[in-house]
């Protein structure tokens, strides 16, 4: 009898389990086979590694890769500021036959101004569009590579691989960037991060455009705009003075870089068919 009862015991534990079972999934509904699916979360997508130029033992494959990698953000960054200049052109036309602005030509200029610090103070609409005619407008392709691999060291430099800045662009805020491992003492200047390669060839675009150091590349630009003359990367470098404590040197190496690595090539005349909205 002993040995029948503890034969009983555990079936009807799991008689017991069972019926407990049953009755807790009579209470969950089943899913309709036509409900919609939940959401599926947003998926960000970070912005591509920066490739590794430091392991190319070829130099002349190094170099390739390098300009292979940052050439379609400049060709980016140049389109979008020449959709920029289209319509600030067409702007300035109307404006010149009717010596008034309307509410979305007005936004547009206001907007740019702030973009390229163009300061209002008392100027007029017609001071103020003209200023932002010689700042809104594209750098050669062959200057910006050519820059940023001197300032990058061909990609390799502790400011490109951890903060993105292939341009040695300095910030002045504290926590802006990454602290020069050299920086001389009473110095508070960092390098500045940028989210990714991209931001920071825009950045350097705007710089270029609205910094006062650069008013000479801006004038030689406009000067040859004016003559129907092709953008040069060599011509526009001789505005780069004060680019870099090293001046004139700096330049003539610039100027030895687009020359000896062919980078004119890269270069675009950009017109509005190849322009877009950005």
């Amino acid at each position: 009898m002993k040995r029948i009862d503890l034969l009983i015991i555990p079936f009807c534990l799991a008689m017991l389990i069972a019926l407990v079972a049953y009755a807790v999934l009579r209470e969950v509904p089943a899913p309709a086979t036509d409900a919609p699916s939940p959401p599926v979360p947003a998926v960000t997508l970070r912005p591509a590694a920066i490739p590794d130029f430091s392991s190319y033992s070829n130099v002349k494959e190094k170099k390739t890769a390098f300009f292979e990698y940052l050439l379609p953000m400049v060709r980016s960054a140049n389109m979008r500021v020449m959709a920029r200049r289209e319509r600030l052109v067409g702007v300035a036309e109307t404006y010149q036959d009717s010596d008034t602005l309307i509410a979305d030509d007005q936004a547009f200029v206001e907007e740019l101004a702030r973009r390229y610090r163009v300061k209002r103070d008392n100027q007029t609409d017609r001071a103020v569009l003209d200023e932002l005619l010689l700042r809104v407008d594209t750098v050669p392709a062959s200057l910006i590579l050519a820059q940023a691999a001197n300032e990058s060291a061909w990609g390799t430099s502790r400011f490109a691989t951890e903060a993105r800045n292939f341009f040695g662009i300095w910030c002045f805020s504290p926590g802006c960037g990454i602290k020069p491992l050299f920086r001389d003492e009473g110095l508070t200047h960092e390098v500045r991060s940028f989210d990714s390669v991209e931001d920071g060839v825009h950045y350097y675009l705007r710089t270029i455009n609205s910094g006062s150091a650069y008013r000479e590349l801006r004038a030689i630009r406009a000067e040859l705009r004016d003559e129907g003359a092709e953008l040069t990367g060599s011509q526009l470098a001789e505005g780069l003075l004060r680019y870099s404590e090293r001046g004139e040197a700096y330049v003539e190496e610039i100027q030895a870089m687009i020359r000896v690595n062919r980078l004119s090539s890269y270069n675009i005349a950009y017109t509005p068919s190849e322009s877009d909205s950005g």
